[in-house]
């Protein structure tokens, strides 16, 4: 029993360790992302400023990427578990819909709210906007597949995918909106109110086709 103990205060002790070096490095990587721009900045110096061998860096985060976008299963996972969670007689639309407009009160980052200095530091950098669609394209895919599984569908149908492509597409474009906002530099209150309006309307247009699709039974 004693061993036992101890073998779960060690394993315990190095998934704290892990996370703290994690955390370490994203966050020396942001900052000098920051101060100098994310295409200015080289592993090499990430490792240097959160004091580890540019081998742990790697380990951690194998593309630099993602060093500034280190969001990628929240942001891909979040749509789909959404729907997995919705309520008894609330359809997929729905739940994206009620999910998103209270990220948006909550001013989340995960949907946009990055702040201007972030969000130039972004779109200042090809690479990172490759890197965004990608995440983008991600979560389109496992909408996708949570759709497919939460209505039953056959392998061959192509319904899920149509849903996704259009629900996914909403949320790209309310995204984009935000940060477009946050580059024109209106505070997060302003965007908050502009982007759920434009939300109201875009899910309503989407309520002829998807209103009454994957509802909970």
């Amino acid at each position: 029993m004693y061993s036992e103990v101890v073998s779960r205060a060690q394993t315990g002790l190095r998934a704290m360790k892990k996370r703290q070096t994690r955390e370490s490095i994203s966050n020396e990587a942001t900052r000098l992302f920051l101060e100098r721009g994310f295409d200015n900045v080289t592993i090499a110096e990430v490792a240097a400023a959160a004091q580890v061998a540019k081998m742990t860096v790697t380990n951690y985060f194998p593309r630099k990427e993602d060093l500034a976008l280190d969001m990628h299963d929240e942001f891909v996972r979040q749509p789909a578990k959404t729907v997995e969670e919705r309520a008894p007689g609330e359809s997929a639309l729905a739940a994206l819909r009620r999910s998103y407009l209270a990220a948006v009160a909550e001013h989340d980052p995960v949907i946009g709210f990055s702040g201007p200095v972030f969000a130039r530091m972004i779109m200042d950098s090809p690479a990172l906007v490759a890197r965004l669609r990608e995440f983008h394209d991600d979560r389109e895919k496992a909408l996708a597949g949570t759709l497919a599984s939460e209505t039953g569908a056959e392998p061959d149908d192509i319904l899920p995918r149509v849903a996704a492509i259009q629900l996914i597409g909403v949320l790209r474009l309310l995204f984009d909106e935000t940060v477009r906002h946050t580059l024109e530099g209106h505070d997060n209150a302003d965007i908050a109110r502009t982007v759920a309006e434009h939300a109201r309307v875009a899910f309503s247009a989407l309520e002829p086709a998807l209103g009454d699709y994957a509802i909970r039974r």
